[in-house]
């Protein structure tokens, strides 16, 4: 069966080359809003960035508020109603003449990591404008039986505030008033960003943005794969089953500051090396965690998780060290780096947290200097709601199957390793997922790219899913 699978996917995937795809175009593929326009709408956007020489785009920084005010524009031009809300989401809304008061949410975030990629989150957008836009233009959006609203959401990625899913977190109701009081690097608070941008939330008016569950159908979120599965069978489109869960966590380790030339080697206490020991420790923790930890703990911390489904799925990154004060010649004196841990088993991942505090103390104490482990962000593992993946995939095999003239077998069904805002839907609502390819599976960088194709595919997925559906 799967020496089949793989001849189909070998057959099918000259089918789905960029090459095939313009041959024979029917108007109603809508080559000229689903393609054409999207990728030139998402060129656009790609440039509007805080930074001269590369894309960064963060929570209501300059260019956030430029790449929102151009969506709303491109919202009204799909015939959307559009609005800014007490974070600084940008929302867009159709509201049928005969239809009920539950609407479907479709969304992804306009903000990006630093040196970012154009497609990351803002293919999700523009994906849902083209497709309510054809809607629009045919007179098909009058007839829905559903509201729908396109939601740009303004954090996702957590650059500035080290706190993800702000925008998203807030319509779900799920984030704390405690919140608007995270500082940026500069001192400014979430609160103070707000006010800057004309935009009064306090605590209590922060619940005002909660979405009532009873007034949402459900929550759909298009993104890039960021993976290289899609590429490696040749397919556009895959479904995702589920998300996997999160926590990123900020160490500090404090030692005695000195003289590099004057301080004996063996009579420091260097919080950089206890740092390094630590991240190599932890490296070592998360590639065979079957070494450190077992699924029959006697002291109950990981007894309910298999290790072999942990070990599957289980990821960890070190991303950001800073030292104080920073300089070659000084013993440093603080040293802080972030960790992120991800895996689809959330009783594993706290197995593992609990495993790194235990290594973090008794290295520490070997070599004389403090730690403090602090969690910044927990996420639990999402499963994507049966019944919308399943309507999901029926439109992204239609959509293919539209294009290409043929059966293109099995859309994929894939997890997801990468936090997303559905995370937070979840929340509120049943979410489901769609992913689209990208070349080599790089994301987070300059180098992410998607066909055009890929997008129109993405797009007209979307048409078809909110046509039948709703």
């Amino acid at each position: 069966m799967y020496l089949l699978s793989l001849l189909i996917v070998v057959l099918v995937s000259p089918l789905l080359s960029a090459a095939t795809f313009t041959h024979g175009v029917k108007n109603d593929l809508f080559p000229e809003i689903l393609r054409e326009e999207a990728v030139a709408r998402l060129y656009e956007l790609g440039k509007v960035s805080d930074a001269d020489g590369y894309l960064e785009r963060t929570f209501l920084s300059p260019a956030s508020i430029r790449a929102g005010n151009l969506i709303r524009i491109w919202m009204e031009d799909a015939g959307l109603t559009t609005w800014v809300d007490g974070l600084g989401n940008v929302h867009g809304r159709i509201q049928p003449p005969n239809a009920s008061n539950t609407a479907l949410l479709i969304g992804s975030h306009l903000d990006t990591v630093v040196d970012a990629g154009m497609f990351d989150g803002a293919l999700g957008i523009v994906s849902a404008i083209s497709a309510l836009k054809v809607l629009n233009v045919t007179g098909k959006s009058k007839q829905l039986k559903h509201p729908v609203e396109v939601i740009a959401f303004s954090d996702e990625e957590g650059v500035r505030f080290q706190s993800t899913f702000l925008g998203s977190a807030a319509i779900a109701g799920v984030l704390p008033v405690s919140s608007l009081q995270i500082p940026d690097k500069s001192g400014l608070t979430v609160q103070n960003v707000l006010k800057d941008n004309l935009i009064h939330t306090t605590g209590e008016t922060l619940s005002q943005l909660k979405y009532e569950p009873e007034s949402v159908l459900g929550y759909v979120e298009v993104h890039i794969e960021q993976g290289p599965v899609l590429e490696s069978v040749g397919l556009p489109l895959a479904v995702v089953k589920g998300i996997a869960g999160q926590s990123r966590l900020k160490v500090v380790v404090k030692g005695s500051q000195g003289h590099a030339g004057t301080v004996p080697m063996s009579m420091r206490q260097d919080p950089m090396v206890a740092a390094a020991e630590l991240i190599v420790s932890l490296e070592s923790l998360c590639k065979r965690p079957q070494d450190f930890i077992s699924s029959d703990d006697p002291d109950g911390h990981c007894n309910a998780f298999s290790i072999t489904s942990l070990a599957g799925s289980l990821v960890c990154t070190v991303g950001e060290i800073s030292t104080w004060p920073s300089a070659s010649n000084v013993i440093p004196g603080q040293v802080t780096f972030t960790v992120d841990i991800r895996t689809t088993d959330d009783v594993g991942r706290e197995a593992i947290i609990y495993e790194l505090s235990k290594q973090m103390y008794a290295i520490c104490d070997r070599r004389s200097v403090s730690c403090l482990m602090e969690r910044k962000h927990d996420a639990n593992a999402v499963e994507c709601d049966a019944g919308l993946n399943s309507q999901l995939k029926s439109a992204a095999y239609a959509a293919l199957r539209r294009m290409t003239g043929e059966n293109i077998g099995e859309v994929p069904v894939l997890m997801s390793g990468a936090g997303h805002d559905a995370m937070a839907m979840s929340h509120l609502t049943k979410v489901g997922m769609l992913f689209v390819r990208c070349r080599g599976g790089i994301s987070h960088s300059p180098e992410e790219h998607v066909l055009e194709d890929d997008i129109w595919a993405a797009g007209l997925a979307m048409h078809t899913f909110i046509e039948t559906n709703l």
